[in-house]
């Protein structure tokens, strides 16, 4: 009797000792899953990026919380407020959020305000570099949306955008080591750092 007994309580032991890895595999994807808290839609533009990036020899970058989190926040704006007008592009940021505003122009004369994003919003150290793809007024038709091949194809028909992505011109001496994705219905945006997210 006393074997059986045993034997129960070596099963029981080797079950709850499975039931606890699993336990521990879940909790550590879902930690992962939600530390990088990509939508969908945003895991497959970033899923998209990193496969031009590799046809055209460059590595991976990791997905960056902070950065993910700064290109929400702006994405919200873009979608929401429409920072933007016949002087500021799709790089400014509105008054009506957590940030300061600013009024980014295609001379670049402001470009520190964006830079200076993920610092302010965020505790990551470096700069921060934005692409930004999408609709300059609302829509007739609601049901328009940008996408993320849709997005993909609009940087890299426009020389300054895909430099950034492929690190060519003046970004040829950037070596990105973070990135973060945000996407709404109407805009979509990337943000590359040189530094790792810590």
């Amino acid at each position: 009797m006393a074997t059986g007994k045993l034997l129960q309580t070596s099963f029981d032991v080797v079950l709850f000792r499975l039931r606890l890895s699993l336990v521990f595999v879940l909790c550590v994807m879902a930690g992962f899953a939600h530390a990088q808290n990509l939508s969908n839609q945003e895991r497959e533009l970033y899923e998209l990026i990193m496969q031009y990036r590799q046809q055209n020899g460059l590595p991976s970058i990791p997905v960056s919380k902070s950065l993910t989190t700064v290109a929400h926040a702006h994405v919200w704006d873009l979608q929401e407020n429409m920072p933007f007008n016949s002087l500021c592009n799709m790089h400014s940021w509105s008054s009506s959020g957590d940030w300061s505003s600013c009024c980014y122009t295609s001379d670049h004369a402001r470009a520190q305000c964006m830079w200076d994003k993920p610092r302010e919003l965020t505790s990551y150290r470096g700069y921060g570099y934005e692409i930004a793809h999408g609709f300059t007024s609302r829509p007739a038709n609601s049901a328009t949306t940008v996408t993320p091949s849709s997005a993909l194809s609009g940087w890299k028909g426009s020389p300054g955008h895909n430099a950034v992505m492929l690190n060519q011109g003046i970004w040829l001496d950037h070596e990105w080591r973070a990135i973060g994705i945000g996407m709404s219905q109407h805009h979509a945006v990337v943000w590359f750092g040189d530094e790792q997210d810590r």
